[in-house]
């Protein structure tokens, strides 16, 4: 009997938790439809309906305070919202640009990322053999490499940040083709010599040409300075993986990660299927590109949902400034209201004039707000990748597509804070408007 109760409870259950889900899913859809439909309707006002738009500029400019509240609230919030995106877009374009289509990322089986990873000398040799590795003059085109964080200066502010530091093979710059030397030279094997990226050199002290930095108890020179396109390398240290190895006093025959560069990224699969299914082996292979991407996505979830947060707090704010915008301008123009409808304007056109006029209200403000933050667009800033927990500087990355997202939010904003206004001016009566006047 108490297996029937519990089951009859459970069916039970499961009814209502699908019938909110239903409830909700039908919700969302008719919201969705009503605001989209609003803004079409809005925009296409001046074609569609009967009162002149004249009027709709003529009443902005009577009101031009609460107007201009209106505008500044939605422009603030269009601009935190596009500026969070493009801090999200830019971090994840810095990983991704770190990825190259033409390589592929070798890494213990199960090991989440480079930090986490270990492969032995003896699997470097085997894989360096497998199909579909480019090779030139020298060999095979492959780098054995080391991963750490060592703490340094910001010129900033004094305080250390962690930065990562990558033990690398000598020829990597024949596999990440797209990393060059900006300046100096690339360092020696076996001396203790680094190489830096750009934005390292610009954000850390002692990372300079020519500098001399203290690591792990020995002295370090800086030999070169490289540009990898505004990747994360640009905010890392290159050295020898051997020395690195010894420095970070881990054996000198264990690394983290092998990249090799492909005969083409056609040749991905083979080389894939030819070190997978090998059983002297415990690895896995991905594309590095598929890598850095996988890589970004916490970071940019996390400002992406935060920044949304903030961005929807704030569009609390100037809908409701918006709101009392309108509002007050059917208060106001009571007498006009009844007028137009008294001599034949009906009720649609008044909602749609209403319609109009918020949405004009809201685009001037998404507009200020696009044109706010625009000088963001390539200024580099740092967070922590907390998937290597070091320090890696990016740039803000405003696109067209940010630009146009942050209208069409500040058009919500605006039939949000419009529609309801529009529908009381129409739905007043005649006679009772031009009575309480």
């Amino acid at each position: 009997m108490d297996v029937i109760i519990k089951s009859f409870f459970g069916i039970v259950l499961k009814l209502f938790f699908g019938l909110a889900v239903t409830v909700a899913a039908i919700s969302a859809l008719l919201f969705v439809l009503l605001v989209v439909g609003g803004i079409f309707a809005g925009l296409l006002a001046p074609l569609i309906g009967n009162v002149p738009v004249s009027y709709n500029f003529r009443s902005i400019r009577a009101r031009w305070t609460s107007t201009i509240v209106a505008i500044l609230g939605i422009a603030g919030t269009v601009g935190v919202f596009v500026a969070m995106l493009s801090l999200a877009r830019g971090f994840k374009a810095t990983l991704v640009a770190s990825g190259s289509p033409g390589n592929a990322l070798v890494l213990r089986a199960g090991s989440p990322s480079e930090m986490m990873g270990g492969i032995t000398l003896d699997s470097v040799k085997i894989v360096q053999d497998a199909p579909g590795i480019a090779r030139d003059s020298a060999g095979p085109l492959i780098t054995q490499e080391v991963v750490g964080v060592i703490p340094i200066p910001l010129i900033s502010t004094g305080t250390d940040a962690n930065v990562q530091v990558r033990g690398v093979s000598p020829n990597v710059l024949r596999i990440r083709t797209f990393v060059k030397m900006a300046q100096g030279r690339m360092f020696e094997p076996g001396l203790s010599e680094l190489v830096v990226g750009k934005n390292a050199a610009k954000t850390y002290a002692g990372l300079k040409l020519g500098d001399t930095i203290a690591i792990g108890g020995g002295s370090w020179k800086v030999v070169g300075v490289f540009d990898a396109g505004g990747s994360s390398f640009d905010s890392e240290v290159w050295c020898d993986s051997k020395i690195l190895n010894e420095v970070l006093k881990r054996p000198d025959n264990i690394f983290q990660s092998v990249t090799v560069h492909l005969t083409s990224p056609a040749a991905f699969q083979q080389f894939k299927d030819s070190v997978v299914s090998d059983p002297r082996l415990n690895l896995d292979v991905t594309r590095e590109v598929d890598y850095y991407a996988k890589q970004s996505t916490t970071m940019t979830t996390l400002i992406t949902v935060l920044g949304g947060l903030v961005a929807a707090v704030m569009a609390v704010g100037a809908v409701f400034g918006a709101l009392n915008t309108m509002y007050s301008a059917v208060a106001e123009r009571g007498r006009e209201i009844a007028t137009m409808r008294a001599v034949g304007f009906s009720s649609w056109n008044v909602i749609l004039s209403f319609l109009f006029e918020a949405l004009l209200i809201s685009f001037v403000g998404g507009i200020l707000g696009c044109l706010a933050v625009l000088p963001l667009n390539g200024l580099t800033t740092s967070t922590m990748n907390f998937q290597t927990f070091s320090n890696l500087a990016f740039a803000f990355k405003i696109t067209l597509s940010l630009l146009l997202m942050g209208i069409l939010f500040a058009l919500v904003m605006g039939i949000l804070g419009g529609m309801l206004p529009a529908i009381r001016a129409a739905r007043r009566p005649v006679a009772q408007a031009l009575r309480d006047l």
